[in-house]
């Protein structure tokens, strides 16, 4: 009896103090959902784990693979490589890795990571050590049990490196960075300026990009002995290493157990001087404190995520949300230094307001259907930047681009869908940059055919000789395509056109943007395959004709761009006919959902509905159109539980394309989206069903007057996505969408939720979101 007492007692002591415990146990922030990790497996180069700050410069990162598709950071593979400064589209820098004993200065392939000359100088590590957060990154490495950490400014890297017992330690600085397109070093110097500080550029080539990383390295002890190597020749005792190709150089210590070795970094693409000012205007306020610069990155980062409040007993779906929300901001990049110096794509070197940095990316490439109208409704501060960065390259260039990787007209993927979004930002009210010089900008864009450039890339749009004297891009000449995205273009254009009373221009344009009925077959009911002379190309199926760079369909098949319209969903409806609209996109989606809407080897035969790729990530969203507004409900609901996951084994499928993803991702579980892209003169959302109970969206104080506005879902669930009643802004809602000046003006948005479909909700005619076209 007294052995059960002295149990009891013992239970509820612990009970107790659990109980203590868990009233102690501070709340989960946003930072704290977010999970660098996630779909780390199978992921691009500008998809990592590593710390880096939003659209962050250096954006440190472990590499362990080699120069291969999707490079950088594989989750299954247990090595590193290195850690590198830069990833970028097309882009790399300055490679970092810590070792002991014997110098060794040769990387070692991927799948081979031990110890020895042979095998190089990668180190497997203990995988229960990785650690990742917002700004922030930790392994232990088993080649000498080094513990690296990293942390990072905008501009700057921190590293702290704990060593566990005595060594012969080296810190090697690699430039032959092997990633998805490895760059040619043409020209490199490593210079010792001081006991503790290293100076040095990389002026690297890949492909039609040609840049030159500048970098300062400093460290919070002497350095004991400093040298290089230039392919396999080892330089030893100098204070400089110049060279090209695979080369490095490499500073030496003497660790005791236990030692801490601090390094911080910079990069600039203007000069080694402006990459010291980057280093000392944002590393010496926290004085070498590496938790001070962990916890600034940790507070920026929570408060761009706390943006968006969700509530929800799911920590899985909170996980999910937030970490689609990080992904939205970390893969693009800023190029301009602290004081807005930046190199423009003549390799002039430039001066900006350092308020409004100059930005970088990979294409605009159809993010109107994900970043556009997440940044300009939760930072359109950050939208007013990305407008400005473009019209700065425009000024500097003479043409808007696509996407300006390392600050060059790429010419990569089609069309020029940054008129989108700077249209959109100023359709939203976000205004305060130059509406005149972005329309001219538009309208050069938009009638002048495109050009190569110097180094090989190419300004404006291809194939675009034809497109303006056909009114289509005929087949003989590039992907048919085009003549969607180019028509969807012009339809900006008028739009802005419009908002600045221009009413000739808005004419002409809108005009144009009924371009996409040029190549509508009606005898079939699908866009198609075009000559010049005007004869449809008979070899030709709904599920033919991919291609990346050539005839057909961009990265697409006729079945998904016969339903890529944005400005004008209902001109497709009445072009295809309401009935075969529905029942083919529906279908579409059952013979989907089997691939979870991943056309993984490009099988689109299998997959119609691929969400891993941009060209139909609205194809959800277009039954609020075709008067089935439940089938919307339905498949948003289906792709968020399919297509996206929560582990670094599956995060996103597909391409998570710099954050594209996880923006529809963010997006969708609000239950929002903007078909059009948000650039009519009159924005609009359309509504789908949202994941949460409960979403609150603090907006902005500059552009929204810092208001709030919340999203009820009453008694929403995977069973419980069907929207029986709405009430915005409590007046009743009967339409599956409403205007962007409702929202910003704060207010509530209230859905009744069900297991059933109601068919009467916003399925009346007239209840469709507005389109350029007239129902018939």
């Amino acid at each position: 009896m007294m052995s059960f007492i002295k149990t009891v007692l013992l239970a509820a002591s612990l009970s107790a103090i659990a109980v203590v415990s868990s009233a102690q146990k501070p709340t989960k922030q946003p930072v704290d959902y977010a999970d660098p990790l996630l779909g780390t497996s199978e992921s691009r180069w500008m998809l990592n784990p590593g710390a880096t700050m939003p659209f962050g410069m250096v954006q440190l990162a472990p590499d362990n693979q080699g120069g291969v598709w999707k490079s950088g950071y594989e989750y299954t593979l247990n090595n590193v490589g290195g850690f590198s400064h830069i990833h970028s589209w097309t882009m790399a820098g300055l490679s970092v890795m810590p070792t002991v004993g014997v110098l060794n200065t040769r990387r070692g392939p991927a799948d081979g990571p031990t110890t020895g000359w042979t095998t190089g100088y990668r180190s497997r590590v203990y995988k229960e050590t990785e650690k990742a957060s917002p700004g922030y990154y930790a392994v232990k490495l088993m080649n000498g049990d080094i513990t690296t950490e990293i942390t990072t400014t905008t501009r700057s890297g921190f590293f702290r490196f704990t060593y566990p017992k005595a060594e012969d330690a080296h810190i090697l600085f690699d430039l032959d960075i092997p990633f998805e397109d490895t760059a040619e070093i043409l020209d490199a110097i490593f210079t010792k300026v001081s006991d503790t500080q290293i100076d040095g550029y990389s002026k690297q080539k890949s492909g039609w990009n040609e840049y030159t990383v500048y970098f300062v390295i400093r460290f919070d002890r002497p350095i004991q002995g400093f040298g290089g190597w230039i392919g396999n020749k080892q330089i030893k005792n100098v204070t400089k290493v110049a060279g090209k190709g695979s080369m490095g150089a490499y500073a030496d210590f003497k660790t005791q157990a236990g030692d801490v070795i601090q390094m911080q970094t910079a990069i600039s693409l203007v000069s080694i001087d402006q990459a010291k000012l980057n280093l000392t205007t944002e590393m010496d306020p926290f004085k070498w404190s590496f938790e001070a610069v962990h916890n600034n990155a940790r507070t920026i980062w929570n408060n761009l995520l706390s943006k968006i409040k969700v509530e929800d007993n799911s920590e899985i779906n909170k996980k999910k949300f937030y970490t689609n929300l990080y992904r939205s901001y970390v893969a693009r990049t800023t190029w301009s230094d602290v004081n807005g110096k930046w190199i423009d794509p003549n390799e002039k070197e430039r001066q900006t307001d350092p308020r409004y940095p100059i930005l970088g990316s990979d294409a605009l490439w159809n993010t109107f259907w994900n970043l556009n109208q997440l940044w300009t409704l939760v930072n359109p501060d950050i939208a007013s930047n990305w407008s400005k960065s473009l019209l700065e390259i425009y000024k500097a260039g003479g043409w808007l681009p696509k996407g300006p990787a390392g600050i060059e007209y790429s010419g990569i993927m089609e069309a020029s869908h940054e008129i989108s979004l700077i249209a959109s930002t100023y359709q939203k009210g976000i205004r305060d940059f130059d509406a005149n010089l972005a329309l001219d900008a538009m309208l050069h864009q938009q009638t002048t055919p495109g050009v190569k450039t110097p180094e090989g890339g190419i300004a404006g749009n291809k194939f675009y000789k034809s497109y303006l004297e056909l009114g289509y891009v005929p087949n003989d000449e590039g992907q048919v395509s085009n003549t969607l995205e180019y028509a969807y273009d012009d339809w900006c254009v008028a739009q802005m056109a419009k908002a600045l009373g221009k009413t000739v221009e808005y004419n002409t344009f809108m005009k144009r943007a009924g371009n996409y009925r040029n190549i509508w077959d009606p005898k079939v009911k699908y866009v198609r395959m075009k000559n010049r002379d005007g004869s449809w190309v008979k070899d030709w199926t709904p599920y033919c004709c991919t291609s990346f760079n050539g005839s057909g369909y961009l990265e697409g098949n006729a079945w998904q761009y016969s339903f890529f319209n944005p400005h004008d969903v209902q001109g497709i409806i009445n072009l295809m006919g309401k009935d075969e609209f529905n029942n083919r996109l529906n279908e579409g989606f059952i013979k989907s959902a089997r691939y979870d809407f991943n056309a993984e080897g490009d099988l689109y035969d299998l997959v119609p509905i691929n969400h891993g790729n941009q060209p139909n990530m609205q194809a959800s969203w277009l039954f609020n159109y075709s008067g089935k507004p439940w089938l919307t409900q339905k498949w948003t609901r289906e792709i968020m539980n399919k297509y996206y996951g929560a582990t670094p084994y599956k995060g996103w499928l597909g391409d998570e394309d710099e954050g594209q993803m996880g923006a529809w991702f963010v997006m969708a579980a609000m239950g929002l989206f903007e078909t059009d892209g948000g650039a009519s003169t009159k924005p609009f959302y359309e509504i789908g069903s949202p994941l949460f109970n409960k979403v609150t969206i603090n907006l902005n104080q500059q552009y929204y007057k810092g208001k709030t506005f919340i999203i009820e879902a009453r008694n929403t669930s995977d069973v419980n996505r069907y929207i029986q009643s709405a009430t915005l802004n409590d007046k009743p809602l009967n339409k599956p969408w409403f205007y962007h000046q409702d929202l910003v003006k704060g207010g509530s948005l209230i859905l009744i939720m069900g297991p059933q479909p109601n068919t009467n909700w916003g399925s009346k005619p007239g209840d469709a979101p507005p389109s350029m076209s007239s129902a018939n």
